[in-house]
This record gives C-alpha cells, sequence and structure tokens, in this order.
C-alpha cells in the first residue's frame, strides 16, 4: 500500500458534511502530527515544531504531505517558515480554511 493510497482512504474516511469549527481543524491537525510519529502526550499548542517534537527534514515532508492532502490546501514555503508552534499552523489553518469558504 503506497503513502497515496494510505492519505486517500483516510481522506474518504474524513469526507463528512461538518463545519469547519476551531476543534474539528485541531483534531485533524492533532491527527497529521500522529502521522509524523508524534505521541499525542507530546501534543501541545504551544509545542515548538523544531525544539520541542524535534522535526527534522523528513518529518516536515511528511508533515506537510499529509497536511496538504488532508486539508486539501497547498501550503506556500513562505507561509510554512511561519510555522513555529503547533498553535501557528492552526491559526494558519483556521486562516486559510476561512478564506476558501468565502
Amino acid at each position: 500500500m503506497t503513502i497515496e493510497t494510505i492519505c486517500s482512504n483516510f481522506k474518504l474516511a474524513e469526507m463528512e458534511t461538518e463545519i469547519l469549527t476551531e476543534k474539528s481543524i485541531r483534531r485533524k491537525l492533532y491527527r497529521v502530527l500522529r502521522k509524523t510519529g508524534i505521541n499525542k502526550e507530546r501534543i501541545q499548542p504551544d509545542a515548538s515544531f523544531n525544539n520541542d517534537l524535534n522535526f527534522d527534514k523528513v518529518d516536515w515532508s511528511v508533515f506537510i504531505f499529509f497536511l496538504e492532502n488532508i486539508f486539501n490546501i497547498s501550503v506556500k514555503d513562505e507561509e510554512l517558515n511561519k510555522f513555529g508552534s503547533v498553535n501557528d499552523a492552526l491559526l494558519y489553518l483556521k486562516t486559510e480554511l476561512v478564506f476558501m469558504s468565502n
């Protein structure tokens, strides 16, 4: 099974009519983080990707792959550079998804 198949299956399971609330966005973001191998106990809003979660280049690649596929967005490199903490990613997603729904 390829990573694309896994992501596609995950996406289909997630597809339901839902209003994107902060809670639902946060849950999906945390699921993305879990796919990078982060234990759920370590996922906190103020957790730093580099210092607390110890993200390396591979982690960033996996994170962005799942983030873009699960949320059906495209993250520009200049935006990615602003992701210092989990909360930064959450704020980006809330802004991006509200913008897309308008």
